[in-house]
C-alpha cells in the first residue's frame, strides 16, 4: 500500500449494514463481526470502554491492525474495537457526517455496547474524521453517544496550509512523488474550495482547523472533551527525505493548533510530541505512522 503524507482523496460513502456477518474468528474473550464499512472486535462479557479507529488514506482494518498493534492490549482491558473501512477524506460533508454518526449510534445499539465511555481517534487523514465527527455529535439530541476523548496521529488538519505547502512542494521539484501528489492535491482542493487568492472561506468552513486566521469554530463544542494530538516533529527526517521544511509539517499545525485551544480554554487537551517512535510494520523508518503512539498510556487514558 502506498504511503503519503499529504492524504488526497475524496468519494461518497454509502453506509449500510446488511452485508454484516459474524467472523468465525474467535479468541478467548473476544468475537469479531465484519461489515463493508468496519470490522468490530467485541469482548465478550462486559466492556468497559469502545474505541473507535479511523485509519490513513487508504487503510482498511487489516491495515489499521497490521500498523497499530493493540488488539492484545484492548483485549486485556476489555475494550471493544471498532475498525472503520472509512478513510479516503480529508474533511466531512455535512450528511455524511449525519450518516456516520447515524451508522455509530446503531452499531452499538445493535450490539449492546457501552455508550457512555467511548474514545474516537484516527491517524493521519483519519484523526481528522476522528475531530468532525465528534465536534459533529456532541450535544446533538438525535444522538446519544458523545465521545469522552478524541485523539489524533500526525494529521494534515489545515487545508489551506497544504494548498501552500504544495506550491513549495512543486517550485523545490525535490521528489517526485512529493511534486505528483502536490499537483494532484491543487487540484483538487481549487476544484472544491477554489483559489485561496481569491478568498478562504470556503477553507475555513472545511478544514479541522485554519492557522492563518486562527480558525476553530469547526472544533469548538470539544472545549470539554479530553483531546490528544500526536505528533513526531522529526525535521532532520523530512528536510532529507522531502526537503520540507518545519512549517509544512503537519507537526508544526498540529503544534499551532494546541497552543490555540490552550488559548481558548479548551479544558483538557494534550500535545504529546515523540522522537524516534515512527517505524512502519515492516520495519521502515518514517515518523509519520500509527506507533508514535504509546500503546499502554493511552489505554491509561481511556480508562483513567
Amino acid at each position: 500500500m502506498k504511503k503519503i503524507l499529504v492524504l488526497i482523496f475524496f468519494s461518497v460513502t454509502l453506509f449500510s449494514c446488511k452485508s454484516e456477518k459474524k467472523s468465525i474468528r474467535k479468541e478467548i474473550n473476544t468475537e469479531t463481526f465484519e461489515t463493508s464499512n468496519f470490522e468490530l472486535i467485541k469482548t465478550i462479557g462486559d466492556t468497559k470502554a469502545v474505541l473507535i479507529l479511523f485509519g490513513g488514506f487508504g487503510e482498511n482494518p487489516t491495515d489499521i491492525k497490521r500498523e497499530f498493534k493493540i488488539l492484545d492490549i484492548t483485549k486485556k482491558n476489555q475494550i471493544t474495537l471498532i475498525l472503520m473501512n472509512y478513510s479516503k477524506k480529508l474533511w466531512l460533508e455535512e450528511f455524511e457526517k449525519k450518516e456516520l454518526a447515524k451508522l455509530l449510534q446503531e452499531t452499538l445499539e445493535k450490539h449492546n455496547l457501552n455508550k457512555k465511555d467511548i474514545y474516537i481517534g484516527g491517524f493521519s487523514s483519519g484523526g481528522i474524521m476522528s475531530l468532525q465527527i465528534s465536534n459533529y455529535i456532541i450535544g446533538m439530541k438525535e444522538f446519544y453517544i458523545d465521545p469522552k476523548g478524541v485523539f489524533i496521529v500526525d494529521s494534515p488538519i489545515d487545508l489551506l496550509e497544504l494548498y501552500k505547502a504544495s506550491k513549495k512542494n512543486i517550485s523545490r521539484d525535490f521528489s517526485s512523488v512529493s511534486v505528483e501528489e502536490s499537483k494532484w492535491l491543487i487540484n483538487t482542493l481549487e476544484k472544491k474550495l477554489g483559489n485561496p487568492e481569491k478568498g478562504i472561506s470556503k477553507y475555513e468552513k472545511y478544514s479541522t482547523y485554519t492557522l492563518e486566521t486562527d480558525y476553530i469554530k469547526n472544533l469548538k463544542k470539544l472545549n470539554k472533551t479530553k483531546i490528544r494530538l500526536y505528533t513526531e516533529p522529526d525535521t532532520i527526517w523530512w528536510k532529507e527525505n522531502r526537503m520540507a521544511d518545519y512549517e509544512q509539517m503537519n507537526a508544526f499545525h498540529i503544534k499551532k493548533l494546541y497552543e490555540s485551544l490552550k488559548r481558548h480554554n479548551f479544558k483538557e487537551v494534550e500535545y504529546i510530541p515523540t522522537k524516534n517512535k515512527g517505524y512502519r510494520a515492516d520495519g521502515e523508518r518514517h515518523p509519520h505512522s500509527w506507533s508514535i503512539i504509546n500503546k499502554e498510556d493511552l489505554i491509561n487514558w481511556i480508562l483513567n
